[in-house]
């Protein structure tokens, strides 16, 4: 069976803190996980604008914390620490989302961008270079990469937003929501699987250094510049090739919601942020 506690007191905690709730055990356990709170923050600021402060994202993903100790189930003999970076970076990007900090001039490239990668690889049938997306935006090379960077600051939130309808109802599906549960029920359990089938052959479908990407940063946990040392390119660069492959599993997306209307699932891609 599944150790989640590699120390025994750390499991006196937990015993002590779901049979009584008592606040005092509690904020012990907080101090326990508390470096993790540090780490999710520090990973998702790295992609923001300057002016969010880290100790901002640091206070946002306690609440994160503090929700994940309180929901967490000692049954289901999954380790906690995987249970709550979920928990800590969607708090911090709840609280990002309500505070709106994106420009509505940045929301509006956003949407120029999605719109010229859609008609292109309908065009084309393959993935656009950077020229030929330039060409359509109207733009020079330069230019692109420019407005790429700007878009770049949102690129950290993006896989968390809404991906998955349901027959067109309000309820929905975000990737932090793909974590198995093993209390939901098969229904819920099969759309989960569909939904990760779906993003993975949207992935399969980037190009290489895309896929690298996110791999290294999403599943090997990476910095961007750490992963610019390992291509070769700098970070800004790193950052625009992220914010490349998040706009077109957008896109990838949002063609599986259009071809599958007439089912009884939709998927959609507001933004998207990779399931660990």
């Amino acid at each position: 069976m599944t150790k989640l506690f590699e120390d025994s007191r750390v499991e006196e905690l937990w015993q002590t803190y779901k049979q009584t709730h008592d606040k005092q055990i509690r904020d012990q356990l907080v101090i326990q996980y508390a470096p993790l709170v540090k780490y999710v923050a520090s990973r998702v600021g790295s992609g923001l604008p300057q002016h969010i402060e880290q100790s901002d994202l640091v206070s946002y993903g306690f609440i994160g914390l503090i929700d994940a100790i309180e929901r967490f189930d000692l049954n289901r003999r999954v380790k906690f620490e995987t249970y709550a970076m979920s928990r800590i970076k969607g708090a911090i990007i709840d609280e990002l989302r309500a505070t709106d900090w994106v420009p509505r001039s940045i929301r509006n490239r956003i949407k120029e961008l999605e719109q010229a990668y859609s008609k292109l690889e309908t065009m084309l049938h393959r993935t656009p270079s950077d020229a030929e997306l330039a060409k359509e935006l109207e733009v020079s090379e330069a230019e692109l990469a420019e407005i790429l960077k700007q878009v770049s600051f949102t690129g950290i939130v993006p896989l968390d937003e809404v991906l998955f309808s349901k027959g067109g109802r309000p309820e929905s599906t975000t990737l932090r929501d793909l974590i198995p549960d093993l209390g939901d029920g098969p229904q819920v359990m099969v759309e989960v699987r569909e939904m990760r089938r779906v993003l993975r052959q949207a992935i399969l479908k980037l190009g290489e250094r895309e896929r690298t990407v996110l791999a290294l940063y999403y599943y090997e946990g990476l910095t961007l510049a750490q992963i610019g040392e390992i291509l070769g390119v700098t970070e800004s660069r790193v950052c625009q090739i992220h914010t490349k492959a998040i706009l077109q599993l957008r896109v990838k997306m949002k063609d599986c919601h259009k071809s599958d209307q007439g089912g009884g699932h939709g998927y959609i891609s507001k933004d998207l942020h990779l399931a660990r």
